[in-house]
């Protein structure tokens, strides 16, 4: 019987598995489970402000507020960190003379988006909890993201973990494609094979 396949198979699955090694190794060590693992701690130097945990009850609201500079785009995040299935949140953005800057909900356990501003601006940000329990929040904001030299200094602690996750996932989805071509080939010769026999 023909070899090639099942030895394409398992150089796949290898690949695969480097490739989740390579995503484990970046996941701090005192995460257990998915609600531990929080982003501001994972990409660390990213965001200009982080605010304190915060926990909402159902129906009630949140306040935030940003300064924002002259002319420039705002990346600011929302993180649910002990995300169930069914949490909500709505999320109202204004400055101090009830400009609306837009309304958004989430859903998920993160939300990211980017807010132009066209002049400095004191932003507010109200989150209320639409969902059915008390959840616990964070928020995240990076001043002009665009030029930050966060992602251009492969020293900074996000391009440290940017850079694994980029590898993790090639080889990841690498594995998978050799892994099938495998299966593939290993189906083909057995049909073959069968084909043979029948011949005789």
């Amino acid at each position: 019987m023909n070899k090639r396949g099942p030895a394409i198979t398992i150089i796949g699955v290898v690949l695969v598995g480097i490739s989740l090694l390579i995503a484990m190794s970046i996941v701090p060590s005192n995460v257990d489970s998915p609600n531990d693992l929080s982003v501001y701690s994972l990409f660390e130097g990213m965001f200009d402000e982080i605010s304190d945990e915060i926990q909402i009850v159902p129906g009630s609201s949140a306040y935030f507020s940003y300064g924002a500079d002259t002319d420039v785009s705002i990346l600011w995040g929302i993180q649910i960190i002990d995300y169930e299935s069914g949490d909500e949140l709505s999320i109202k953005i204004s400055n101090i003379f009830g400009d609306d800057y837009g309304e958004y909900n989430q859903d998920e356990s993160i939300l990211f988006e980017i807010l132009d501003v066209p002049q400095s601006d004191l932003l507010n940000f109200e989150i209320q909890n639409t969902g059915p329990r008390t959840i616990l929040i964070v928020m995240m904001f990076s001043e002009d993201p665009e030029n930050s030299d966060v992602l251009s200094n492969t020293d900074s602690p996000v391009m440290n973990m940017v850079l694994p996750l980029v590898i993790s996932g090639f080889l990841l989805i690498l594995g998978s494609i050799i892994s099938i071509v495998g299966v593939i080939i290993i189906l083909v010769d057995w049909k073959n094979n069968q084909n043979n026999k029948q011949n005789y």
